[in-house]
C-alpha cells in the first residue's frame, strides 16, 4: 500500500510540472524594444502593438532575452542611397532586436533613387556613438566626401563592427578600415574598388566577407545575407535563421560567405 501511495504521489507530481511547464510558455511578438515585448499571448498570430509576428517560447527564455542589451546600428544613407541596400539590413536587425537609427550629413531630406524620402535621425554632428556603423551604396563613390569620412575615422576607436554593402565598401576604404583586409562590393564595382585600394583584396565570389570587426558585402539583396551572418555572429545562429524564416529568405544558408575571422 505504501509503494502504491509513492507511485500515485509521483504520477501526481510529474503530471502536475509537465502542467506547469505548459502554463509557462506563450506567444511573444519578436524584440521590437518596445513594451509589448512583455506581453504574453495565448494564441500564435501577430502581435496587436507592433504587428510582429508572434513566437512560441517560455517565460524564462523572453526573460534571458529582455536581459539582453540591444546592439546599436548606426545606418549611414545619402542622397540617392539604394533602397534595398539599407531596407533589407534593416529588416533584418530590426527583428533580431537591434536598435537601428539613421544618420547622413545632415538631417534634409534625402531622395533614396528618386523615389523614397528619408528624414535622418541625426546628421554627423550630433549622432551618438553606436556598437556599428553601416554604408551602403547608390551614388556612395561620389557621396562620401571628406567631412564623412573625417566623421567616420573620428567613431573608429568607439565602434566595434563596420559594416558595408554594395559601394558602401569605398566609404570604408577611403577610411582605411580595408587595409589589409579581404573586401567586396557591388559587381559592377569590383575593377574599380581594385583601383582605389592597393592594400585592400578584392574578391568577387562571395556574397559577403567577414573580417572579424569589418564586413563588407556584394551588390544590393546581398546586404540581406551579410545582415542575417551578423546577427548569426552577435546573437546566435537560431535568431538569425528566425529572421530570415520571417521574412521568408528562403534562399539564406547560414556561413554562405567568406569568413576570415568568425569571433566578433
Amino acid at each position: 500500500m505504501k509503494k502504491l501511495l509513492i507511485v500515485l504521489f509521483l504520477i501526481v507530481s510529474v503530471k502536475s510540472f509537465s502542467q506547469n511547464a505548459a502554463d509557462d510558455v506563450a506567444y511573444y511578438c519578436a524584440l521590437c524594444n518596445n513594451d509589448c515585448d512583455k506581453i504574453a499571448f495565448e494564441k500564435p498570430g501577430v502581435c496587436n502593438h507592433c504587428n510582429m509576428t508572434l513566437v512560441k517560447m517560455s517565460k524564462a527564455e523572453r526573460m534571458k532575452e529582455l536581459s539582453w542589451k540591444p546592439i546599436t546600428v548606426a545606418f549611414y544613407l545619402q542622397d540617392g542611397v539604394e533602397v534595398l541596400d539599407f531596407a533589407g539590413p534593416m529588416e533584418v536587425f530590426a527583428y533580431a532586436g537591434f536598435k537601428v537609427f539613421t544618420v547622413s550629413k545632415t538631417t534634409s531630406p534625402i531622395l533614396s533613387q528618386g523615389i523614397l524620402k528619408i528624414i535622418p535621425d541625426y546628421s554627423i554632428a550630433n549622432a551618438p556613438e553606436s556598437d556599428m556603423i553601416a554604408f551602403f551604396g547608390g551614388n556612395g563613390e561620389r557621396s562620401f566626401d571628406s567631412d564623412v569620412i573625417g566623421w567616420l575615422k573620428s567613431r573608429e576607436s568607439k565602434t566595434k563592427y563596420f559594416f558595408s554593402v554594395c559601394t558602401g565598401a569605398f566609404a570604408l576604404g577611403k577610411a582605411g578600415l580595408l587595409d589589409n583586409k579581404t573586401a567586396t562590393t557591388f559587381h559592377l564595382s569590383i575593377d574599380n574598388l581594385k583601383k582605389s585600394f592597393s592594400k585592400t583584396t578584392v574578391v568577387s565570389d562571395a556574397r559577403f566577407v567577414d573580417n572579424g570587426t569589418v564586413i563588407t558585402t556584394a551588390g544590393i539583396s546581398a546586404g540581406i545575407d551579410g545582415a542575417l551572418h551578423l546577427v548569426a555572429k552577435l546573437k546566435g545562429e537560431k535568431a538569425a535563421i528566425d529572421a530570415a524564416y520571417y521574412m521568408e529568405y528562403d534562399k539564406w544558408t547560414p556561413k554562405q560567405g567568406l569568413i576570415l575571422e568568425a569571433k566578433p
